[in-house]
Formats: C-alpha cells, sequence, structure tokens
C-alpha cells in the first residue's frame, strides 16, 4: 500500500505538538551546574602519596595511554647494622585522556588504592595535545574526588583499617614508655639532687668539727 501524501509531514507535527504541550527542561549550564551522580566517571585523580611506581596500571591499561617515569634512590638502614634498601620515586605521571576510554581497569588493579574517580568533567581543551595531564592536575582533581560510602553497621572491619589501628597501638605504647622512662630518670635526677643538697650541710660540719680538732693539735705542737 502506497503511504499517503503528507502522512510524514503529520507524524512530525504530531510529535510536535505533544512536546509542545510539556514541561520545558532546559540545563541552565553552565551557569548551573548538573547533579551528577555519584560514581560519574568524569576524570582519574593520582593520590601521588600511595603510588609506588609498581607500573600495574600502564601494563593493563587496554589503550596504553598512561605514561610513568622513575627513578630508585638508596634508602639507609632503619637500624645500625642494617641493609641499605632501594625505592622507586615518581618523577612523571601524565594520562592522554584524548586516548582514554574510561573503562577504570586502572583504578580497579591498582594495588595500593592510587587512582580513583572524580567528577570533573571540565576539561576540554582547544588542542588534543593539551589533552595529556600530568600528575600536578592530576593531583588537583584528587581533591573533587567524593567520600566513598559509609560501611554497613553489620560488616566486619577492614583489615587495612585493624592493621593501621594495630601499627598506631604500637606506637603509642612505645612512645608512653619512652614518656614514662623519661619521667623515671628525671624522679631519680631529682631526688639524686634533693639527697646531696640534704648532704651538703653535713658534709660542712663534719668539715668544720675535722678541722676544729686538728687546731689544738697544731697549736700544742707549736708550743712544744
Amino acid at each position: 500500500m502506497p503511504p499517503i501524501p503528507g502522512s510524514g509531514l503529520a507524524k512530525g507535527l504530531a510529535v510536535t505538538l505533544r512536546t509542545m504541550t510539556k514541561r520545558t527542561v532546559t540545563a541552565q549550564y553552565p551557569d548551573v551546574q548538573p547533579e551528577l551522580p555519584p560514581r560519574t566517571r568524569g576524570v582519574i585523580g593520582l593520590f601521588e602519596e600511595n603510588c609506588t611506581v609498581c607500573m600495574l596500571c600502564a601494563r593493563e591499561c587496554p589503550d596504553w595511554c598512561i605514561y610513568i617515569d622513575s627513578h630508585k634512590e638508596t634508602v639507609p638502614p632503619a637500624a645500625p647494622g642494617g641493609r641499605e634498601r632501594s625505592r622507586n620515586v615518581l618523577d612523571r605521571f601524565a594520562i592522554d585522556f584524548a586516548l582514554c576510554m574510561y573503562c577504570g581497569i586502572c583504578i580497579e588493579v591498582c594495588p595500593f588504592d592510587a587512582l580513583f574517580w572524580s567528577p570533573e568533567f571540565e576539561y576540554a581543551e582547544t588542542d588534543i595535545h593539551e589533552l595529556t595531564h600530568e600528575r600536578d592536575k592530576l593531583r588537583e582533581w584528587m581533591w573533587t574526588v567524593p567520600e566513598p560510602p559509609a560501611l554497613d553497621p553489620g560488616a566486619e572491619e577492614p583489615k587495612e583499617f585493624a592493621a593501621a589501628r594495630k601499627t598506631a597501638d604500637k606506637l603509642r605504647a612505645a612512645e608512653e614508655a619512652q614518656q614514662a622512662a623519661e619521667a623515671r630518670q628525671a624522679e631519680e635526677a631529682r631526688r639524686a639532687a634533693e639527697a646531696q643538697q640534704a648532704a651538703e650541710p653535713e658534709q660542712t660540719q663534719r668539715a668544720q668539727d675535722t678541722e676544729a680538732r686538728q687546731d689544738p693539735d697544731t697549736e700544742q705542737g707549736g708550743q712544744g
């Protein structure tokens, strides 16, 4: 059956009329910022202190858009007689967002929680080469990362928290023991000083008595 002439125009006008009767929804961007979901994938923020330069994120990235440079430094032994250690120091951490497909694999595989999703999305550039952002920019985006959701009250405490609390308790106990030892030393020094001060008059009296006993002997020897 051939189409009725003008049916396409009628359908288009019907859609227009239905749309005209609905409430207008206009995003007033950029005057009004949009309300984004908590898990929005905008950009990737870098928490540099947690990065150990393990290169796992760069190796697992399917787009090879993560660039990392580092060098090794020798760390002196923590205790006398120990061995020196070498550690990796991060020199460069950059992400080319012109290649990134926002899969999140780098964030998932990072074993030290150095990468996080940020809802920041205003990073357009006029030059594609400027979409490669270095670690300073990634560090700025880290402060826009939302807080993680609260844990279930009935859930077990994460192992990281337990390990951190155990370490903090050990440090606190060591500090308290050191403070107690210093307090004991100060108390012993104070008691020794008081004992010395109390003994000084007695020693002075003994010296005077000794001199008094020696003086008559000296006078008798002189008269003889």
